[in-house]
């Protein structure tokens, strides 16, 4: 049974606090796991959240602030430790390939892996697989970032009463699934497409057309929330966004379940994040994130 669902390891902003650890969040899809900016510590919230390094088949990262990539040490350590058996790639700004050396050879250790290094140096198509294309999309940072969106190809729903109308059952259904024609019926007469689902990964940020474009039509969008609207001047000087820009965003996107994460340890009150979202006007599903929470992809429409 194909599992779809983010694992949330850490949800702090520039430093952990008691709570919340560095970044960190990994994406099961059908069987592949896609480990997204790991900070300081992944490593062991991995191990709390029962992630083990033979899920892991691509590493994204968005940018070289420490908070989201200090992690990558032992993470890829890790990963040769434990003789991950299959390929895994890794994605990240290309500017930002002397910190990804550092990092992936930071102290000695054997490599039994094979770790390819794919960076990202413009917006578009980085991957395509069976059951989904990774795209990247260029944000607003005092550092290059990347945000990652996650598409599945569309499919066929099949519509039960017109295939009755048009007598086809049994392994008819699956012939015209695989040929698309069965005598004089087409696969569109019995069908109807069923649209793949969407997913996007978006960190450090201001507003900016890349924030529209990796939200937009999303099932799930996971998106920084650093700062409440009543500090939307630091947000715009550091390169954040607040509760409120996002879940504006996150509206006019038609974005189905939004989680909101990256918090400043400036703020107390979790719960105010999803207030001032709400007041925005977001009407869909809303997670404020919280460490070792685990957030199912919406089912298809």
């Amino acid at each position: 049974m194909s599992v779809r669902e983010l694992v949330v390891l850490g949800t702090a902003s520039q430093v952990p606090t008691r709570h919340r650890n560095h970044n960190g969040y990994l994406l099961r899809w059908d069987g592949e796991g896609i480990l997204f900016d790991p900070g300081e510590g992944t490593q062991r919230q991995m191990l709390r959240a029962g992630v083990a390094a033979h899920d892991l088949h691509r590493i994204c990262v968005t940018h070289f602030h420490g908070d989201h990539s200090l992690g990558l040490a032992g993470v890829i350590q890790r990963i040769n430790l434990d003789r991950v058996p299959h390929e895994i790639s890794a994605h990240y700004p290309r500017s930002g390939q002397k910190f990804f050396d550092r990092l992936r050879y930071a102290t000695a250790y054997r490599e039994t892996v094979a770790l390819t290094e794919a960076p990202v140096d413009a917006d578009g198509v980085l991957a395509t697989a069976k059951a989904y294309t990774l795209e990247a999309r260029g944000l607003s940072h005092p550092v290059e970032s990347y945000g990652y969106r996650l598409v599945e190809p569309d499919g066929r729903r099949m519509l039960a009463d017109r295939l009755a109308a048009h007598g086809i059952k049994g392994p008819d259904v699956g012939r015209i699934q695989r040929e698309g024609v069965l005598g004089d019926v087409t696969l569109d007469d019995v069908s109807e497409v069923r649209r793949g689902q969407r997913f996007a990964f978006v960190m450090d940020t201001r507003l900016c057309d890349g924030v529209y474009a990796l939200a937009e039509d999303c099932d799930l969008l996971v998106i920084e929330s650093t700062f409440l609207d009543e500090d939307v001047r630091l947000a715009v000087d550091h390169g954040h966004l607040t509760a409120g820009q996002v879940a504006t965003v996150a509206r006019d996107a038609g974005v189905r379940h939004l989680v909101l994460t990256h918090f400043s340890q400036r703020y107390s009150d979790p719960a105010e994040f999803e207030r001032q979202a709400r007041a925005a006007g977001f009407e869909g599903e809303l997670t404020v994130a919280h460490d070792l929470l685990r957030v199912p992809v919406p089912k298809r429409r």
